[in-house]
């Protein structure tokens, strides 16, 4: 029968060993987090909504709207044109404001209420503001920071327009003063 090897000093696991350990993993940590690249924005690639509402005007035979003119600093985020409360096809615009805000263009033919009342994020309707020469009733949600200015559909071929987002009623009102129709062709 053969004898163990005696038992390393090591192995009994002092309190500075384990200090020591730890020391070593620690900076080679830090090492791997310096060294390790960190993304500080993403960028993401233009949007086209000029293209897209000449597209989306001829495909749907809608007299859809655009902003046109936006002063500088306003950046397009989102463009699309899909089904949406109650089934409704909704042409959506999405903005980045000088400011940093969030303003989205929203419109459909034959709104619902429902269709207002998601769009709006069941906002309570404040009052009403002038812009770009229509009354827009504006609806603001307390708790959770989104304004919107709505504009309902009259007689006519009129779509029911809804500019909303974290902007002000003010910077939404701006928004939709530049709105013009696309040409459909």
């Amino acid at each position: 029968m053969s004898t163990p090897a005696p038992r390393s000093s090591y192995a009994n696991g002092t309190a500075a060993n384990m200090v020591r350990s730890l020391l070593v993993i620690g900076v080679l940590v830090a090492a791997l987090v310096a060294v390790v690249p960190r993304v500080s924005n993403v960028s993401q690639p233009p949007v086209d909504v000029t293209g897209a509402s000449v597209e989306i005007a001829r495909e749907s035979g809608w007299p859809i709207e655009r902003p046109a003119n936006l002063p500088d600093g306003w950046k397009a985020t989102s463009v699309r044109y899909v089904a949406s409360t109650d089934g409704l096809k909704t042409w959506h615009a999405g903005y980045q404001s000088p400011t940093g805000n969030y303003v989205a263009l929203e419109q459909t033919k034959d709104a619902t209420a429902k269709w207002i009342e998601a769009q709006t994020n069941r906002a309570a309707m404040t009052g009403s503001v002038e812009a770009g020469g229509r009354t827009w009733n504006t609806y603001v949600r307390s708790g959770k920071v989104q304004n919107s200015l709505v504009h309902k559909a009259g007689a006519g071929d009129e779509l029911t327009t809804i500019v909303t987002g974290t902007a002000t009623i003010d910077e939404l009102a701006a928004f939709a003063g530049t709105l013009e129709r696309v040409p459909a062709g």
